[in-house]
């Protein structure tokens, strides 16, 4: 048995965390950037953290200039405000966009060139400290080693990875995440559910990141749909945002597969939101590859009650993939028709979304590899739903 790990090497998790947390960044210097979006800046929640940071004696310059998802026009703009404003460490506060994004500036603000230079390269170097601190529960970004982006140039969506990207600190205080609307408690909880099922049905799994992968997807399929239901619901918005950590650490060791490499172009060329995408492919891409390994799927199923130790692995799996397709009705995932998609469009694009996919290498880390036909069939069976 070979394989490696990777974490953060320390979190602050529960309500107050960000207080308990305050006297360790003191340390991190005496200016902070933080990376937020927007909608967070008007909460008064970035506002909260500068205060905080000026109790401790530490300036604080802001960085909210996050219209979507991260591009490298985004990035490149965010270290500009790094290097000018002379910070020390970053903050990055918000969902997916802003931590993804406070990563890569912490990289682009010392490696040379562009960010495409460094494609299919590890990260590495000595970065700014990061603190991470999340307002919605999915991405796992507090957790991981990756950051991804769109490259404006070629409307390719890249994943970028290396240990040196893992944050000084992890502040995860699910209270933040109790304002998120239900589209984006859906999408964030969709998405941290297939890292934890696409890392467990990995060929890189391994009896560290099953741990974590096994109880995230125990944790999603009953805390999930009630967090949906009612964003009050602190007892679900508190296991969430716990699985979503635990599912970002899982694909640290052992990576995302056939979703996220089918996924990640649809949000590159139709900007959908990852975790809708994600959502929306989710049964048809595991449809597809679970024979390649039947007893994981199994276990997946037995996780969630929905199958018996024991079990005949085939039927075991079936099960999981249609507690899977009910999830998704009860949280009415939408189809990329009543998402407003424009399918000739869509239809146009699938070879190139198909080879993007490919490329990516994530489809050729599941224990059956899908061709690029077989990926266009799949984007087929989404435009005619």
């Amino acid at each position: 048995m070979n394989f490696s790990f990777s974490s953060v090497p320390k979190i602050y998790f529960g309500a107050g965390a960000l207080k308990n947390a305050a006297p360790e960044m003191a340390a991190f210097g005496k200016k902070a950037l933080i990376v937020t979006g927007k909608i967070i800046t008007k909460t008064g929640l970035a506002k909260e953290v500068s205060d905080l940071l000026a109790s401790l004696g530490i300036e604080a310059a802001l960085f909210n200039d996050l219209p979507g998802e991260p591009t490298d026009q985004m990035i490149m703009a965010g270290v500009d405000v790094f290097k000018s404003e002379k910070c020390d460490f970053i903050v990055g506060l918000g969902g997916g966009t802003p931590l993804d994004t406070a990563k890569a500036i912490a990289a682009m603000a010392v490696l040379p060139g562009k960010l495409a230079d460094y494609k299919g390269k590890e990260i590495k170097g000595n970065f700014a400290p990061l603190v991470l601190i999340p307002t919605t529960s999915g991405t796992g970004s507090e957790a991981t080693r990756y950051f991804v982006f769109t490259n404006t140039a070629t409307e390719e969506k890249l994943l970028f990875k290396g240990d040196a990207l893992l944050p000084k600190i992890a502040v995860i205080d699910y209270k933040y995440t109790c304002t998120a609307p239900q589209s984006v408690t859906m999408a964030t909880g969709m998405d941290a559910l297939c890292h934890a099922v696409e890392s467990y049905t990995s060929r890189a799994a391994n009896p560290v990141t099953d741990i974590f992968c096994l109880d995230a997807v125990k944790r999603i399929f009953e805390y999930l749909p009630r967090a949906c239901q009612d964003g009050g619901d602190e007892e679900a918005r508190e296991n969430m945002s716990f699985a979503a950590y635990e599912a970002g650490v899982a694909i640290n060791g052992a990576p995302t597969t056939i979703i996220h490499g089918m996924s990640r172009p649809i949000g590159a060329c139709f900007h959908v939101p990852h975790g809708i995408s994600n959502a929306m492919l989710a049964v048809e891409c595991l449809k597809a590859v679970m024979d390649g390994c039947y007893e994981r799927f199994a276990q997946l199923a037995v996780a969630i009650g929905a199958a018996e130790q024991g079990c005949a692995a085939r039927d075991g799996a079936e099960k999981f993939i249609a507690a899977l397709e009910a999830l998704t009705k009860t949280l009415r995932v939408p189809t990329l028709r009543e998402y407003g998609i424009d399918l000739e469009k869509f239809a146009a694009l699938e070879e190139k979304m198909a080879g993007d996919s490919v490329a990516s290498g994530s489809p050729a880390k599941c224990w059956k590899i899908l061709s690029k036909d077989e990926q266009i069939k799949i984007y087929d069976l989404l435009r005619n739903k």
